[in-house]
This record gives structure tokens, C-alpha cells and sequence, in this order.
């Protein structure tokens, strides 16, 4: 009996669509159990309505876990952004696939590694656009897209009714972006004037019936740090904490000895970096970022009133650090602390303008139904290691800030612990957009763990893989696996080397303990899990190194 009122409710449904009025009248004529199959149809197609969850996707560039408040460091004073984590989830346990700008985002865009994506590194690597992205089976799930802000990945952005991009990496002041093919030059500063944007798309398609998804790509807070002319004085009264780690010798680690991210050397320029011009003085950057003009960095797109507040905010510094002499372990600290200044001052902004958005959001009604996800296309070194830049699997890189502001009908809240990648943003927002999930997608959907406290990502451990070497930095080309307490990793190429760290005794990896005899075995089970991975990816790199 049962079956038979499934078929007369899926002809129903059939009429329903075809011929109303022969409808109206079978419905008069048949009920079930009481309950007439209008009711049901009503019902049905009240659900099928409903409209999805909007999606809006933050990601900054080389933000870091140690530089925000909800993170637990307190000198990062990041209201906005702690509210997002507040009203939501934060993820203690996130990380990306490779730890470079425009492969990471293109992991993300797949929810793919970078062998399978084709999108290996910054140098050589070309994005094809014509490839599976989630933007795009958003739009097939009826979904309006947008990507605003940074790209950086060589190829004109496909999946997206709209797009207004960056230049290639970007200005801070008077940017150029591109929309359609026409490149136009915008009077601001970068980080107001992606907001700008998205608030204007949103207000633009706020009325449109259909769900969207909009990504918010900052250039903010890449390398040279240069803050919005309001924020100058910001962080000058703070004197940051020096990381115990600061003047690490790299004892048993080889890689991170070549490396060439070390602020205590000229790795870190005192003009490009640090803003320290004084005429005739030659920058090691010069031939790549001194503009015509003579000055630092992009000093040169500022416009007389931009350079007006910044030369009375630098020049007094300037002339005191000439008068100083630094030199040694004191030139050394003076370079970590205006470092420090310079990136928090950039973070303040980014945090202004995530409450604007915020704002808008919670002005037009919005904030309710729009799952807000916040992170940064990998982490940093804020004077770890001695270092800045990124690329190592080490932790400080290696791990990305992940939060979300969850809308109705999600109870989840606080920390969530689960291992988790950024080729799992993809799945994620199909899953929550109710689309399918392909399935050479390698990420898996964080939708599980978001509903309820009592699901898990299943997942033993994550693999990670850097390739651009040689390149500026010189970190070397390594492979690895983290289980979320030992992580092993090859470096490979003009070396051979392995390191194991045990992050629950050592998590400032500083102990290479490959070669102690003890962790025999867990070397053994790591190398195991560590090929199990590489076949289920399929890397071709197991061909090369075979384990």
C-alpha cells in the first residue's frame, strides 16, 4: 500500500509541473492516510525553496595564527576577527598542502594537492582555468560567484559571474585591478578597496534571488608590510616579545641552515623591508623593487598626500636608526621589532575592514543565513626560527588560521581539534550548498564536524609537498606526513635528508630525531602511512623516491 502511494504522489508531483487543474482535481479524489498529497507537495516544495547558505570566503595572504587575538597571542588586537572565532569555530589544528601563495590557492579553488591541480609553484606554474573548481559547481548548483581582490595564479579567473582582480601580486596604495580584460587604476588603499568591492557587489546583488558565494581576496599582509597612512603610529609604543627560538643554530637540520629568510641577515632588506632609505644607499632588492623615484619599495604608486603622512612618520626613524649604528645582535632585534610593527600595523587594517564587512553583513540581514570563513593562504614566521616567509612544513607555516562564523541551524561552537587541510574547503562548501562532491576531489567535507561536536574527520594524517626550489628563500624542495604528533619530512632534490619531530615534547621542532635509535619503529609506521598517502594521491613522486 505503501508503494502504491509512493506512485500516485510521484505522478502527483508530475502533474504538478505539467497540467495544474487535472492536479487540483486527483488531489481531491486521493489522500493519504488523511493527509492530502497537496499538504505533502506544499511541504516538499517549501524545503525544495528554501534558500541555501550564502557563502562568504576571506582569505589574506601570509596571515598567521601568531598574530591573531583569538589564537591566544595578546598582542595581536584583532576585535573583528575575534568575533568571527567568538560567534563560531576556530580550528587549533588547520594547515595547507603547500605553503606558497598561488599554489595554496589552488588547492583551495580544487580541493586538490598541487601535482594533481597542475599548480606546483609561483615560478613556472600556469592555473588551468579550464579544470574543476568549486566556484563552478557552485554556479551549476545555482549559485551566484565573485571573487574579488588577489588571484596571483597566472591565468584569468573561470567560475565566477564576477571578478575584479589585482594586478599580479598587487599594490598597497593606488592599486591597479583588472575586470573583463581592462586594467584601471584605483585610488586607495588596497585593503579598503577590496572591501569596497565586496560590500558593493553584495549591495548590488542583495535582492537577487539566488544564493551566493563571494571570495574576499586581500593582498594585506604580504611582504613589504606597508600599513594605510592611518594606521602609521599604530604598534610604535609595543615592544613585541623575541621568540626563544631567535637565534636558532639549526643543529642537525640542514635545510633550515641554507635557507635565506633570516631576519638577522640581509635577507631581510632594511630598505625594501624595513623602509630605511636614506639617497645613494644601494637596497640587494633595488633592481626588483626600487622604483624610478629612488624610494623604498612600492613608495613609488603613493600619491603626494600618501607620501606626505608617511615621510613624517619614517623619516624621524630613519634618521634615528642611522644615528644609532647598530650592529650585531642589537641591529638584529631593532630589525624583529620594526618588522613586527610594520606586519601588526597591516593586520589592523585588515581587521578594520573584516568589521566593515561584518557591519554590512549585519545591516541588510545577511549575517544569519552566510556561512563567514576566515583564513590566510598559509602561515608566517614572526621571528621563529630567526625567520620570516613561509615554505618549511615546519609548524609556523606549515599551519594556517581557520575560523568561521556559523549562521542558523549550525550549533557548533569553540575550538575543534580535528586535522584538517585547505583542500578540504572545497568539499566543504559543496557539502553545505547541498551540491555533490566529485569524486577526484581529494579533500573531504568539514561539514560533519560542524553540525555536531561528536563527528570527526576521520583522518589519520595529513601529507604536505613544496616544490619551488631553487627560488628566492632557498628552501629546499620536501615531502611529508603529520599525524598530529610526529611529523616526518624527505629533503630531496641536490639532497637527501630526513628529520622526525615530536611535536608533543618539542613543538618548536628543534630536535631532529631521525637518527635516534628509539623512534625506529615510529619512523617505520610514518614511512608507511607516508607511501599510503602518496598512492592515494596519486604523486608521482613516490616513482622517484619510492619508500
Amino acid at each position: 500500500m505503501l508503494i502504491r502511494r509512493l506512485e500516485v504522489l510521484e505522478n502527483l508531483l508530475f502533474l504538478h509541473k505539467t497540467n495544474k487543474l487535472l492536479y487540483m482535481k486527483l488531489n481531491n479524489l486521493y489522500t493519504l492516510g488523511g493527509i492530502s498529497a497537496l499538504s505533502i507537495l506544499g511541504a516538499c516544495s517549501t524545503a525544495k525553496e528554501e534558500k541555501p547558505l550564502n557563502i562568504i570566503y576571506i582569505m589574506t595572504d601570509d596571515h598567521t595564527q601568531q598574530a591573531m587575538g583569538c589564537y591566544g597571542y595578546d598582542y595581536a588586537n584583532t576585535p573583528n576577527l575575534d568575533r568571527i572565532a567568538n560567534e563560531g569555530v576556530i580550528f587549533t589544528n588547520s594547515y595547507v598542502a603547500n605553503s606558497l601563495s598561488g599554489p595554496s590557492r589552488a588547492c583551495m579553488l580544487t580541493g586538490k594537492h598541487s601535482h594533481a591541480n597542475g599548480f606546483t609553484n609561483n615560478i613556472d606554474s600556469y592555473f588551468d582555468g579550464s579544470q574543476q573548481t568549486f566556484p563552478k559547481l557552485l554556479q551549476n548548483a545555482g549559485y551566484q560567484t565573485a571573487i574579488i581582490g588577489k588571484w596571483h595564479l597566472h591565468s584569468v579567473p573561470t567560475g565566477f559571474d564576477h571578478w575584479e582582480i589585482l594586478n599580479g601580486q598587487g599594490e598597497y596604495f593606488n592599486p591597479q585591478f583588472i575586470t573583463n580584460g581592462d586594467t584601471t587604476v584605483c585610488d586607495g588603499y588596497v585593503t579598503n578597496l577590496i572591501t569596497d568591492k565586496s560590500i558593493a557587489w553584495l549591495e548590488e546583488n542583495k535582492d537577487n534571488e539566488k544564493p551566493f558565494c563571494l571570495l574576499v581576496h586581500h593582498k594585506a599582509i604580504h611582504r613589504n608590510w606597508m600599513a594605510d597612512t592611518c594606521n602609521l603610529d599604530a604598534y610604535e609604543d609595543v615592544v613585541f616579545p623575541l621568540p626563544d627560538n631567535f637565534y636558532d643554530d639549526y643543529e642537525g637540520r640542514v635545510a633550515a641552515k641554507e635557507q635565506e629568510m633570516d631576519i638577522k641577515t640581509n635577507d631581510m632588506d632594511l630598505i625594501y623591508d624595513l623602509k630605511m632609505y636614506r639617497p645613494g644607499l644601494e637596497s640587494r632588492l633595488r633592481q626588483n623593487y626600487i622604483t624610478d623615484d629612488g624610494k623604498h619599495g612600492l613608495y613609488g604608486t603613493m600619491n603626494e598626500e600618501q607620501r606626505k603622512v608617511w615621510d613624517a612618520h619614517y623619516t624621524p626613524i630613519i634618521n634615528d636608526f642611522y644615528a644609532s649604528n647598530l650592529k650585531g645582535k642589537e641591529l638584529a632585534e631593532w630589525k624583529y621589532q620594526r618588522y613586527m610593527k610594520d606586519y601588526m600595523k597591516t593586520v589592523k587594517s585588515l581587521d578594520d575592514n573584516v568589521g566593515r564587512l561584518l557591519a554590512y553583513l549585519e545591516e541588510n540581514d545577511l549575517l544569519e543565513n552566510t556561512l563567514i570563513v576566515y583564513t590566510s593562504d598559509q602561515g608566517f614566521y614572526m621571528g621563529e626560527h630567526g625567520w620570516f616567509d613561509k615554505r618549511f612544513m615546519y609548524n609556523e607555516s606549515f599551519s594556517t588560521p581557520l575560523i568561521m562564523r556559523m549562521p542558523n541551524g549550525y550549533e557548533r561552537r569553540g575550538e575543534i581539534t580535528d586535522l584538517v587541510q585547505n583542500i578540504d574547503y572545497a568539499p566543504t562548501f559543496l557539502d553545505i550548498a547541498g551540491a555533490d562532491i566529485p569524486e577526484d576531489i581529494q579533500g573531504k567535507s568539514m561539514l560533519p564536524i560542524l553540525k555536531s561536536e561528536n563527528n570527526t574527520m576521520e583522518r589519520k594524517a595529513l601529507y604536505y609537498h613544496f616544490y619551488e626550489y631553487p627560488a628566492e628563500h632557498a628552501v629546499k624542495k620536501h615531502y611529508g606526513i603529520y599525524d598530529g604528533r610526529y611529523k616526518l619530512i624527505h629533503f630531496y632534490d641536490d639532497i637527501d635528508v630526513w628529520e622526525l619531530y615530536d611535536r608533543a615534547t618539542d613543538p618548536k621542532e628543534m630536535t631532529n630525531l631521525y637518527n635516534n635509535p628509539e623512534y625506529k619503529d615510529i619512523i617505520i609506521k610514518l614511512k608507511q602511512q607516508l607511501k599510503e598517502l602518496q598512492i592515494e594521491y596519486n604523486d608521482p613522486i613516490l616513482e622517484q623516491y619510492p619508500l
